[in-house]
């Protein structure tokens, strides 16, 4: 188990990060495209910079794996890594809506122990450590504990898009915000059931929301339904599937046709 001390520091420079972003946040700065479909900005690079000297400062030891800066090999043989995306759900941000936050894991031997997602757009701040379960704290001042909703029927399941395709017309479409993280959150504050992408994603995108949501009881694996493992040589997995513990394997079973045949 995570040291609550550890944690609560963790979570204090993830608010300060969150506070950077957000007053910055519907304003003029430079924005631009590291690949086609990649949106990235100047508030990206700067929160990267203060995260990686404030959680560097903080555990001189743990590597380091964050969207925003180059990959080193050496973080392969740290027992401890950071697994920053300093504005998940970028895309958002830039078009001024709400759907962002700041994410920050701590990984050890390959599994989160500390994860927090600092949306301060939506004033919710989401805590987990490994042992201890997961919280919500609302800009009110009131913190709740998450726990995943008791669904067990695949059909009716919450999933948060844009549209369903046909092959998902017995699902039900909610809210998404442009962060997969706060995605996953909604499946740890049971306002939806079921997330599931199915391409190669980064681990700094899922680390934070992964532990967030397996501490409030949802089931988390990749598309095939395998364990998800991070501070990997390629850090990568394929896919996440977050749900309800009681759909997990039929959402398996329903993408699996799809799934395999992305990966061949």
């Amino acid at each position: 188990m995570a040291d609550a001390a550890l944690a609560d520091a963790v979570a204090a420079i993830a608010r300060e990060a969150g506070q950077m972003a957000f007053a910055r946040w519907r304003t003029d700065f430079a924005r631009w495209e590291k690949a086609p479909g990649s949106p990235v900005c100047e508030v990206d690079i700067d929160v990267d910079r203060m995260l990686h000297a404030r959680l560097g400062a903080l555990l001189p030891d743990a590597g380091w794996l964050s969207e925003e800066t180059a990959d080193r090999p050496d973080r392969l043989a740290r027992e401890r890594v950071w697994v920053v995306d300093p504005i998940d759900g970028t895309r958002d941000y830039i078009r001024g809506r709400a759907g962002w936050c700041v994410s920050i894991a701590l990984v050890e031997h390959g599994r989160p122990v500390i994860g927090v997602l600092d949306a301060p757009a939506r004033g919710e701040v989401w805590f987990a450590r490994a042992g201890a379960g997961a919280t919500v704290a609302r800009e009110d001042g009131k913190r709740f504990d998450l726990a995943a909703g008791d669904r067990h029927d695949f059909e009716g399941a919450r999933v948060p898009v844009d549209a369903l395709p046909k092959t998902d017309r017995t699902l039900v479409a909610v809210e998404k915000p442009n962060s997969i993280a706060l995605r996953i959150a909604m499946v740890a504050s049971d306002r939806a059931d079921l997330v599931a992408t199915l391409r190669w994603g980064n681990e700094w995108d899922i680390a934070a929301a992964v532990l967030v949501a397996s501490e409030a009881g949802a089931t988390v694996s990749d598309a095939l339904g395998a364990p998800i493992l991070f501070n990997k040589p390629d850090p990568r997995a394929y896919g996440v599937l977050v749900t309800a513990p009681g759909i997990h394997a039929a959402s398996v079973k329903h993408l699996a046709g799809r799934a395999r045949a992305v990966i061949g």
